[in-house]
């Protein structure tokens, strides 16, 4: 590396050298990887995250987290026009099923199929393989329960394909009305 590109490298912001790399990398890159990369500590890349993030919501970039690790993707809006200009064919759509099925797993992840089962009220084998082929639910462990089950929990594509960039983004859970009624008569009783 010459001088001028020496003397350049020190001139870039924090938040430009962790968009380089983040570009760079084909897959999604922990915090602790960019710390150390960078020789500073991961509260100071949070810092240059938090500026990325902001200088990106006026470009057709986004930041994605998940699981303490973070990545570069395409703004979820451009989705179609993205998909348009690289030939592919539009986004499988979700039967209510595997809607079901996926947002239990997003808000109980990770979780084994019979607990999904259970929540479900039927069995969600076919609609797990559904999810687990389209790449939106991943295996996560196992249990050390009896039969050591499956645990699964959702991906970066989960996430991509609804337009999220973190698993903290995703809607608070409402309370049923009957179960706020039944809570306030016991407390009246």
């Amino acid at each position: 590396m010459s001088d001028s590109q020496s003397n350049l490298n020190n001139e870039l912001s924090l938040s430009a050298k962790i968009e380089a790399m983040l570009f760079v990398s084909a897959e999604p890159v922990p915090v602790q990887q960019l710390s150390q990369a960078l020789d500073v500590t991961a509260s100071v890349v949070e810092r240059g995250l938090k500026e990325l993030d902001e200088a990106l919501a006026a470009r057709g970039l986004r930041l994605q987290r998940n699981a303490g690790r973070v990545q570069l993707t395409t703004a979820p809006e451009l989705a179609g026009l993205v998909e348009t200009f690289l030939g592919l064919e539009a986004v499988s759509h979700l039967s209510r099923s595997a809607l079901e099925t996926l947002a239990i797993i997003a808000y109980q992840q990770p979780v084994t199929r019979p607990q999904v089962d259970s929540i479900r009220g039927v069995n969600s084998d076919g609609m797990m393989k559904s999810l687990l082929s389209k790449g939106l639910i991943q295996e996560a462990g196992r249990t050390d329960g009896p039969g050591r089950p499956i645990l699964y929990s959702t991906t970066p594509e989960f996430l991509q394909h609804f337009g999220l960039s973190s698993i903290m983004e995703l809607p608070p859970l409402a309370v049923p009305v009957e179960t706020e009624q039944e809570e306030t008569q016991l407390l009246k009783g």
